[in-house]
């Protein structure tokens, strides 16, 4: 499994917002926010190495305001977005992650076993911890049969299984022989205030499946790497 977070955004736009909630906003104020953080972070929204001193400090100052007030005041971190990309999920685990749609904002789309075929595949985690029957099969040096026939009707060898005929080459049909252990891949964004609730639900002390408790996991520690103030204490504060 590989996980990416492409992008953090809208911090500027969070920074701004609590100017506005305490009444001391002007528009010279926002411009100037907006030009550091141009100055101050990536495309990615990663610090950069060499920014002007001046700079950093005004930007330490917004910043750490805006995690003091942030946790509570939860609609200002609504303004961060985080895009992530992920790679190798299994299926069943990118049903857990999907069951969070709402949090992202139905902002989340996944490999789909209709328009794609999937072979004998599994995720990294199930490697070495099960084996479908095809491959045990193979290795016992049985051969299973091609067709077989049920009630006068020929069925098709295919992944997992047996089709019949007529349907063999239908993706509608084929999906339904395949496990929950195929790999899956996804890309979602979410802001940070909804991140908060799934870090607390799926992170390493939640009861999540062990493979998606690695995805949360390798979330944070990529989020926290480009912001360091957007870290695991801070997620178990928010209030969501």
């Amino acid at each position: 499994m590989n996980l990416y977070v492409n992008e953090i955004s809208g911090i500027a736009d969070a920074i701004v917002s609590m100017f506005m909630s305490r009444r001391s906003w002007t528009r010279e104020k926002e411009m100037e926010i907006r030009e550091v953080c141009e100055r101050v972070l990536s495309r990615q929204g990663k610090i950069v190495d060499g920014a002007a001193p001046e700079d950093m400090a005004r930007y330490d100052k917004w910043m750490d305001s805006l995690v003091k007030w942030g946790w509570q005041h939860v609609t200002m971190l609504r303004y961060i977005d985080i895009s992530v990309t992920v790679e190798g999920l299994h299926r069943a685990g990118q049903d857990d992650w999907d069951s969070h749609a709402a949090r992202f904002g139905n902002r989340i789309i996944r490999s789909s076993t209709r328009l794609a075929n999937f072979g004998y595949e599994m995720s990294d985690w199930y490697q070495d911890k099960i084996i479908p029957t095809d491959s045990a099969l193979a290795l016992l040096g049985i051969e299973a049969p091609e067709v077989i026939e049920r009630d006068g009707e020929r069925f098709v060898k295919t992944i997992n299984g047996y089709i019949k005929e007529e349907y063999k080459d239908s993706s509608d049909v084929k999906r339904g022989l395949y496990m929950l252990s195929i790999p899956s891949n996804f890309i979602f964004k979410v802001n940070l205030t909804e991140w908060a609730h799934v870090f607390k639900e799926r992170s390493s002390q939640g009861s999540a499946n062990p493979e998606v408790k690695l995805c949360c996991e390798g979330i944070a520690d990529q989020i926290e790497q480009m912001q360091p103030r957007f870290n695991r204490e801070l997620f178990l504060k928010i209030k969501n």
